[in-house]
């Protein structure tokens, strides 16, 4: 059988679609749910541009065929911001001027959210790891760094 039903969440909501085996992750989200902020990049893992979380994990889409997400919880960019407005992350990426073209932003921010959830208070080497898989070919990272350490403040201050 080359197809399967699944069933998982994004971004809250439950989800139930029939897959081919084959199909990657960012396929589904981009082609079949309209969740064009993920990004295809490279499509071999290199860029970055495909990040989402999987149970709160940062996981490259283009590497993750769909089938896998059966039974999970997607997150992407999509889903950072609440009926109350944007992510903090998002807002410090504005505030800062982190976003120039945007095609790895997506990503970035996702990858920066999975690591705030893990470490709160990162240091800034500990902020470079976290985004390191994350390619963006206009800018020097600095104004993404300052803006996650900018966000990680912010975050700390509404618990």
């Amino acid at each position: 059988m080359n197809e399967k039903r699944i069933h998982f969440k994004v971004n809250g909501k439950p989800v139930e679609v029939i897959v081919k085996a084959s199909m990657t992750l960012a396929d589904l989200l981009r082609t079949e749910l309209r969740l064009t902020g993920t990004k295809k990049g490279c499509e071999r893992g290199d860029c970055g541009a495909c990040t989402v979380m999987v149970n709160g994990k940062a996981i490259l889409s283009c590497l993750m065929l769909a089938p896998r997400v059966d039974g999970t919880e997607v997150t992407t960019v999509e889903g950072l911001a609440t009926p109350k407005g944007i992510h903090p992350l998002q807002q410090a990426f504005i505030d800062h001027g982190a976003i120039q073209c945007g095609y790895c932003i997506p990503g970035m921010l996702i990858s920066a959210k999975a690591l705030l959830d893990e470490n709160p208070n990162p240091t800034r080497e500990e902020v470079k790891k976290g985004i390191a898989g994350n390619l963006c070919r206009c800018t020097g990272y600095t104004r993404q760094i300052e803006a996650i350490l900018d966000a990680s403040k912010r975050l700390q201050k509404m618990k």
